[in-house]
């Protein structure tokens, strides 16, 4: 059943105002015009578009330009109105668009892999087109010259990709689930540090540089937070989807993480309190709370004559517990477990029915979402997916920034 679409909020959750309707295949990519009821679209259709909203209502194409290859990625700077589209055979596309939005000028063409383009990023200062791909590598280039600068190769596809424009860092998410920290120097980089905590492959990446924090959602249907910016490394681990996290946007202003995943969800998580980080699981050659053998202890199975059990975690304490000790379930939002997890009998004694309370609220999209873009200025989000079809939200009534005035229903 689709969405509804409502002229005003109805209650606490995300308005969809417009629906965006006539692609022929998935779109990789959607983002919002600023301070314009516009929408920039790329396609696996091999197409990009710009949709212009009409007195009617109703979005149409004002730019329908046809790409000699799927569209896969797209960068887009506003002050410039400059366009980047990366595609499937590895080349990046530039184009010019007009101030009216009803014409795009091609640029040039850049060299910039040898395999599918996953993410790209525009550095003005610079002049650096900075992207990845699924050739394993990230590479920067000159928007002047349009020539190679540098490479980076990874062991496993480079999925995503962000960029800190002060002090040029680029974080590289990868399909092992590895996020690498790279500096860029004009022809060279050099590894800073490797982020390791996901279990599946990093499928999106945000970098907050206020706070200096790094955010990012993974196959594994999870999310951490990593500090950056000092305070011994800490990392908080999220878990609220059914799903892998396909995007995720941090609004600085209200200390707020927006994430989709693949089935449709999309939650709002409130990083504005003091959270727990989880611990590391422990190892143990038996039950560090009854004390009996886990089915590897040969030795202790043989001097006792009792059966191995089956290792177990507690997602609180983090001790390796048996079954018979850990026989209850539970919450606890303060450390990032929106569902339920095995805990151990002790730990779930703990736990009060206030530490069960929710830090996060969960919404439907209704369509499977490969794709999510924000303009928190105006507290507006477009998702795409495998549906090809374009949804275009209010989130003023979860996220509390300013009204969404510009897309409006007249």
């Amino acid at each position: 059943m689709a969405a509804e679409i409502h002229s005003r909020p109805q209650s606490s959750r995300p308005v969809l105002l417009s629906k965006v309707e006539g692609h022929q295949d998935v779109v990789s990519a959607a983002l919002l015009i600023p301070k314009e009821d516009g929408v920039i679209t790329a396609s696996e259709d091999r197409t990009i578009r710009v949709w212009l909203k009409r007195d009617s209502g109703q979005y149409w194409p004002s730019i329908y330009h046809t790409m000699s290859s799927p569209c896969s990625a797209m960068a887009y700077h506003h002050d410039s109105r400059r366009i980047f589209v990366g595609q499937d055979n590895g080349a990046i596309m530039e184009f010019h668009i007009s101030e009216d939005f009803n014409k795009m000028n091609f640029v040039k063409t850049y060299p910039a892999h040898q395999n599918r383009v996953s993410a790209i990023t525009f550095c003005l200062t610079s002049e650096w087109v900075i992207s990845t791909g699924h050739d394993k590598c990230v590479s920067w280039m000159c928007t002047r010259s349009g020539s190679m600068l540098g490479r980076h190769y990874f062991t496993s596809w480079a999925s995503c990709l962000q960029y800190d424009y002060e002090t040029r860092h680029a974080f590289v998410g990868d399909y092992s689930g590895q996020i690498t920290l790279l500096k860029l120097e004009q022809n060279t980089s050099s590894v800073i540090t490797t982020l390791k905590g996901h279990e599946g492959s990093i499928t999106s990446l945000w970098w907050d540089p206020v706070q200096r924090l790094l955010f990012s959602g993974a196959s594994d249907h999870s999310i951490i937070m990593w500090d950056i910016g000092g305070r011994k490394g800490r990392t908080l681990l999220l878990q609220g989807h059914h799903d892998k996290v396909q995007a995720i946007c941090y609004i600085q202003l209200t200390r707020q993480l927006v994430s989709c995943s693949a089935d449709g969800g999309i939650a709002v998580w409130n990083m504005d309190i003091s959270r727990e980080e989880a611990p590391q699981w422990l190892e143990s050659d038996s039950c560090q709370k009854c004390e009996q053998p886990f089915f590897w202890n040969i030795k202790q199975m043989w001097d006792t004559k009792t059966l191995g059990l089956r290792q177990h975690h507690c997602r609180k304490c983090g001790q390796a517990v048996c079954g018979k000790c850990s026989t209850k379930r539970s919450s606890y939002p303060i450390m990032g477990f929106e569902f339920q997890v095995r805990v151990c009998d002790s730990c779930f004694e703990s736990i009060k029915d206030e530490d069960r309370t929710s830090l996060a609220t969960f919404h439907e999209g209704k369509h499977n979402i490969s794709h999510m873009s924000m303009d928190i200025s105006r507290g507006l989000m477009v998702t795409c997916g495998s549906d090809r079809i374009v949804k275009i939200w209010d989130m003023t009534p979860v996220v509390g920034c300013s009204l969404a005035t510009g897309f409006s229903s007249r």
